[in-house]
């Protein structure tokens, strides 16, 4: 593994235990000696406020590859959600984790989850991923948001 994928995750992780969005989560998984293994974090993103989304807290692998920050890393849902812009196998559709798109090395783990938010409310029917989501999306609305009000309530974060 490359000592820039390394030291930048490891910078990342430093800043977002400084600072981070409420309700968040990212942090490296641990290795089965204990260690932590910073290319693969578990993170969970909590639905924004006033949408359908609001009370779940959806749990996001991202998966870094030794390339990065050249390469974006891969998100991926799990369990996978019902949305027009989440694969059916949980991997997130999105222009910034693209490198022919938005990807910009100087993009933080921070900004992704934010941007993942954002998503959740505001799917880009121009790059629809899952063709249920996407079409009851299109055509019924209220279905779709009902759908997804149910979808949050299976997701509420256990009590603290």
């Amino acid at each position: 593994m490359t000592g820039i994928a390394m030291s930048r995750l490891a910078e990342e992780r430093k800043a977002w235990r400084k600072d981070h969005p409420f309700g968040f989560i990212a942090r490296p998984t641990k290795n089965p000696d204990g260690s932590l293994n910073l290319l693969n974090w578990e993170c969970a993103i909590p639905g924004k406020k006033g949408t359908p989304w609001d009370g779940g807290l959806y749990k996001l692998k991202m998966m870094f590859k030794d390339d990065y920050p050249s390469s974006p890393p891969k998100c991926k849902f799990d369990p996978p959600l019902f949305h027009p812009n989440v694969y059916p196998s949980g991997t997130v559709c999105l222009s910034l984790l693209d490198e022919e798109k938005d990807w910009r090395p100087a993009i933080t783990i921070k900004q992704i989850l934010l941007g993942i938010q954002d998503l959740l409310n505001e799917p880009n029917v121009k790059d629809p991923a899952q063709a249920e989501a996407y079409t009851i999306y299109c055509q019924n609305r209220l279905e779709y948001e009902k759908r997804v009000k149910n979808q949050a309530k299976a997701m509420v974060p256990p009590s603290e």
